[in-house]
């Protein structure tokens, strides 16, 4: 069953559909090709049923919000894409210090929320461009913080459109990881427990770290974040300087110049040029240094069988 049946299912839902969409407008690598279509569900029991519908016919799906760590393939995905937009973005106080923001609600804005609520514990997030699912589904963290030291429960839905409330004991969350990295459930929303702080310190503090982004990594370029995992007592970025892989290039791909531990997409980058680009560093620091340096951004093949 082709994704039109999908298709027709979402517009009788009265979901946004587009045919043919470049997932280059859809990531921060601004890379990949089409999709067969576009689904952007406009409700939590919308996306229940087409995600119920897509496993049961066995449709090929990609759940994304801002593609802040991925990398799709030049010939596009071959499947249906649900892209949790603005109808997936709320974010509101549930109890005392806590707030629940769903899925697709930008990590920036959840971190300005708690700015203006006079909470703290998010700053270390301020700055980082993805949205809240994609932050609990990699444990993002930056500057000594973590989203596992904030985050208490997540609701999340399995294939078949089944809700599941997870506490945090039950997250199993870890260094760029949770179950969701294996699972293959989608993130609905993430409770946060934060602290009472003036905001003049908040304030304060991611200032400080937005300075420190903007001075040490690549923003003028488009790219996914840090392409590489911090390998146990190294540094990526530090390890692929000294192996004198700064400014590498491969068609329009490069080892940014500003910080090594990014690949960034310097001139219309395709994805085989970094997928090339991060194969040659890869090789280039085990030889070198015996260092593995596993990928962190998430690479999205056309079909379901392509390496």
């Amino acid at each position: 069953m082709d994704t039109d049946t999908l298709a027709g299912l979402a517009k009788q839902l009265d979901c946004a559909v587009y045919f043919g969409e470049p997932l280059s407008k859809h990531t921060t690598f601004r890379i990949g090709g089409a999709c067969d279509c576009m689904i952007m569900p406009n409700s939590v029991e919308a996306l229940s049923k087409l995600i119920a519908f897509a496993s049961k016919n066995g449709i090929r799906t990609l759940v994304i919000g801002k593609g802040s760590n991925m990398l799709c393939a030049d010939e596009g995905f071959d499947g249906a894409v649900l892209l949790l937009g603005k109808d997936f973005s709320s974010i509101e106080q549930v109890g005392e210090n806590i707030l629940r923001a769903q899925a697709g609600a930008s990590l920036m804005q959840l971190c300005s929320d708690a700015l203006a609520l006079g909470l703290s514990g998010l700053e270390f997030a301020y700055g980082i461009p993805g949205t809240v699912g994609g932050a609990i589904y990699m444990n993002a963290g930056a500057y000594g913080g973590e989203i596992k030291d904030v985050l208490i429960s997540v609701t999340a839905m399995d294939k078949n459109g089944n809700i599941k409330v997870y506490g945090a004991d039950e997250l199993e969350l870890s260094y760029r990881r949770s179950r969701f990295t294996e699972s293959g459930e989608i993130i609905v929303s993430g409770d946060f427990k934060l602290v009472p702080a003036s905001r003049e310190s908040i304030k304060s503090r991611m200032e400080e770290l937005m300075g420190r982004r903007r001075e040490k990594q690549p923003l003028e370029y488009p790219n996914a974040g840090s392409t590489f995992k911090r390998p146990e007592g190294q540094f990526a970025g530090r390890l692929i300087q000294d192996c004198g892989l700064r400014g590498l290039t491969v068609g329009g791909a490069q080892v940014s110049e500003k910080h090594c531990g990014f690949v960034i997409n310097k001139c219309s980058a395709t994805c085989e040029d970094v997928k090339q680009l991060i194969s040659a560093v890869q090789k280039t620091v085990f030889d070198k240094t015996g260092f593995e340096l596993e990928c962190e951004v998430k690479i999205i093949p056309y079909k379901e069988d392509t390496e």
